[in-house]
């Protein structure tokens, strides 16, 4: 019995230092096309979220509170809304960390600018349909309140912008429209229809008190949710 398991040892490291698979893959041997579940190593999805800042860049903020931590909170909840509802979501930060890290192809000496080219290049790997952007805003001036979306300067962006907006202003009292932007790089770049969604002021009161809140978080990402299915099921 002893001998037996010694010679099945050994044979398994001859497969093992040989390369050989069981059972033969012709695809992978011959090298014409990629393993049946290669398709699987890379998501797709119908929306990328896209978490604001983190890491060493904090955003704005006032005080101890910093806009990083409301992007990401507000993210998650977003997240969480579109899977329940059957949409293929993915969250490009899900802890307080740069995305710069992560960008070791990009010889840019910027952090700033490989922190965006890297949630650019996500954007491009797993081919995602929308592209939404997590913000907190801050006015020079006091006195600005209320949400704000930027979109890319095309069609269906424009469509995405008009719903989120639309439904972000039922959720906070306002009347604002939403804005196209060709200075924003990752309006400019990210190829799929894209919005940067300003969700309120950090120096509002009124808008601070509803973005530190857990239920003011939860409404924000609905209102975000109910814009992105309006667009969903209306838009071309």
């Amino acid at each position: 019995m002893r001998r037996v398991l010694l010679v099945l040892i050994a044979a398994v490291m001859l497969i093992a230092t040989a390369g050989w698979t069981y059972p033969p893959n012709k695809d992978i041997d011959t090298g014409h096309a990629a393993p049946p579940d290669i398709y699987w190593a890379i998501p797709s999805a119908d929306v990328l979220i896209d978490a604001g800042h983190g890491g060493i860049d904090g955003g704005t903020h006032w005080g101890h509170i910093l806009e990083k931590d409301i992007n990401l909170a507000i993210a998650r909840k977003l997240y969480l809304l579109l899977r329940s509802q059957g949409v293929r979501a993915v969250l490009n930060r899900t802890g307080d960390y740069a995305l710069s890290d992560e960008n070791r192809w990009h010889a840019a000496r910027s952090r700033h600018r490989r922190d965006l080219s890297q949630r650019r290049g996500l954007s491009d790997e797993i081919d995602a349909a929308l592209f939404v952007s997590i913000h907190v805003n801050w006015a020079a001036r006091g006195g600005k309140g209320g949400p704000l979306v930027l979109h890319r300067n095309e069609g269906r962006s424009a469509i995405l912008a008009a719903f989120v907006q639309d439904s972000l202003n039922r959720l906070q009292g306002r009347s604002r429209l939403p804005r196209g932007s060709a200075k924003l790089y990752l309006l400019n770049r990210v190829k799929a229809p894209s919005v940067i969604i300003e969700t309120a002021f950090l120096n509002n009161t009124a808008d601070r008190e509803m973005l530190t809140s857990r239920r003011g978080q939860t409404r924000i990402a609905e209102a975000i949710a109910s814009g992105i299915m309006a667009y969903r099921y209306f838009a071309p």
